[in-house]
């Protein structure tokens, strides 16, 4: 019966939106409601020295945002919550759609001066993809941004999603008055340069009351009267079965920076967002109830704390119940495994768990057995499907500048790409490493991390391809030959799987039609087959 009592109270969610919307200062807001820090650190801030909790990587710091996902856990209202904040960078947006995999619902930060952006589009694309219930906050309020009725019809046809508003601003910039919760028909004042807190909220029961107009002004209180009549009229109260579906967006406005309208969101959230859900295996569906445990790697990060060479494996509990010190079966290496030392994480801060339950993230320390995808069980096998691996769009031959040092490089090189911040390919026949990235400042971070983490200096060659596309045939013979005609062309993953390393749409094309017997894949979803 605990087990039911512990996965009801969790909740496992992402905050994913586009560089610099807001979505590490409002992670911090998240944790400076639960409890878990005292001062909130801003991203960039020349007034503020302490850095973001979640941006706990040196780079993070010199550059002011966020290069991978971290992970949060904390206390609120006796509810569990596991935050993951993601990078919004695009260049690393693969680890984002991994972490996707492993949440329940996500919160959407939509910077009010900019609007939907590019990046936002393809996250909510994933989101769509997996059905995943989303609430949107619109941050920077307090900036002179869009109309507000602008903004949500922008973002409903950009991002293909319906709306609910759940708060409304009263004006907004240096105008930008407040909010109203339609919800707890509360009114709740903003003050510049001074933090919400729970004294700042007054209940209005009836918005005809003058004591409004005496708050706001006339003028403000009969604008807010009339959008409010007509939000009501729209929208009503919100269904919370299309929201769980994934067809309705619940929205919040505020700013997070002031602190301002993210507890409406967080006490909504805890509310209406979902518990931990079953899930789809390579066998079956596991459902979340079950006394066995079952559980997936979904990011790996070498190094949290330069000071030991370590490697946590981040794993969702999708199953049972996981139980420090005791065996669990690797399914790829078809080996048992026990783990003395399970953290449960606050960004770069572990305290070791002696239990978790589905729903929840924990970090597993790791000697180089996991790979992204694996699954641990108690004894039966089979993998969890939908973890993407993506084509990468730049290439680049890595070049060792210290020959001294081959033996770092190798080692670094193979941790970082099994972290999944990049793909490494070695061409038949030579031994020429090829790295794949997403985006070019992927490279940099390689670059940075090779000589901070593990000494090794070294240097890319720009390579002349166009995309990466795994291949599959059921006819062998003719795979090999293909990979054989095409040697200077043709490259194995890390897996060992097959990959054509295409110089232009033009040859792709060309090679898909010559060879009707082979199958050229541009995602690689990890386990697809198992």
């Amino acid at each position: 019966m605990s087990n039911e009592k512990e996965i009801s109270r969790r909740r496992t969610f992402a905050i994913i939106s586009h560089p610099d919307a807001g979505k590490t200062t409002l992670t911090e807001k998240f944790l400076l409601f639960g409890g878990a820090i005292q001062t909130a650190g801003a991203v960039k801030s020349n007034k503020i020295k302490k850095h973001a909790t979640s941006d706990f990587m040196e780079i993070e710091r010199q550059r002011g945002i966020s290069v991978a996902t971290s992970v949060m856990t904390f206390e609120y209202k006796d509810f569990l919550i596991n935050l993951l904040d993601t990078p919004g960078h695009k260049d690393f947006a693969e680890d984002t759609y991994r972490t996707l995999t492993a949440v329940d619902s996500v919160v959407l930060v939509v910077d009010s001066v900019n609007g939907v952006e590019e990046q936002t589009r393809r996250l909510m694309e994933v989101c769509r993809m997996r059905k995943t219930p989303v609430i949107v906050f619109i941050n920077k309020m307090d900036r002179d941004g869009k109309n507000r009725f602008d903004l949500l019809e922008e973002i409903e046809k950009e991002l293909k999603i319906q709306l609910h508003p759940m708060t409304w601003p009263i004006n907004s910039g240096k105008d930008f008055k407040g909010v109203y919760n339609l919800d707890a028909k509360s009114l709740l004042l903003f003050t510049a340069n001074t933090k919400a807190t729970e004294d700042d909220s007054i209940v209005i029961e009836d918005l005809n009351d003058d004591f409004l107009n005496d708050k706001v002004g006339n003028n403000d209180a009969n604008i807010l009267r009339e959008d409010v009549e007509l939000i009501d009229g729209v929208y009503g109260k919100l269904n919370t079965e299309d929201y769980l579906s994934g067809s309705v967006a619940p929205v919040f406005f505020g700013s997070a920076i002031n602190n301002f309208g993210v507890k409406e969101l967080l006490d909504t959230f805890i509310k209406v967002a979902p518990e931990p859900l079953d899930r789809e295996t390579s066998k079956r569906i596991v459902k979340v109830d079950e006394p066995k445990l079952s559980g997936f790697i979904f990011k790996i990060h070498a190094n949290l704390d330069p000071r030991h060479r370590d490697r946590i494996a981040f794993m969702r509990v999708c199953s049972g119940k996981f139980e420090r010190n005791k065996y669990y079966h690797h399914v790829r290496l078809d080996k048992d495994f026990r783990f003395s030392n399970p953290y449960s994480f606050m960004a770069r801060s572990k305290d070791i768990i002696e239990d978790a339950y589905p729903g929840d993230v924990i970090g597993l320390f790791d000697t180089g057995n996991f790979k992204i995808g694996d699954t641990l069980t108690e004894g039966e096998d089979f993998y969890f499907t939908g973890i993407p691996s993506f084509s990468p769009e730049i290439f680049k031959e890595l070049v060792n500048k210290d020959p001294m040092k081959t033996k770092q490089l190798e080692k670094g090189i193979t941790q970082l790409t099994d972290e999944g911040v990049a793909q490494l390919f070695t061409q038949f026949g030579g031994n020429k490493k090829i790295i794949g990235c997403v985006g070019e400042l992927q490279f940099e971070v390689i670059q940075y991390r090779l000589l901070n983490e593990y000494g090794a200096a070294c240097e890319f060659r720009v390579l002349p391809f166009y995309k990466a596309c795994w291949l599959t045939s059921n006819n062998q013979k003719k795979l090999d030959e293909f990979l054989r005609f095409k040697q200077q062309n043709s490259a194995e993953d890390k897996d060992g799987n097959p990959v054509y390393l295409a110089q232009s749409e033009w040859f792709l094309n060309t090679e898909i039609t010559n060879n009707p017997d082979i199958v050229f894949h541009f995602t690689s979803e990890i386990h697809k087959s198992a």
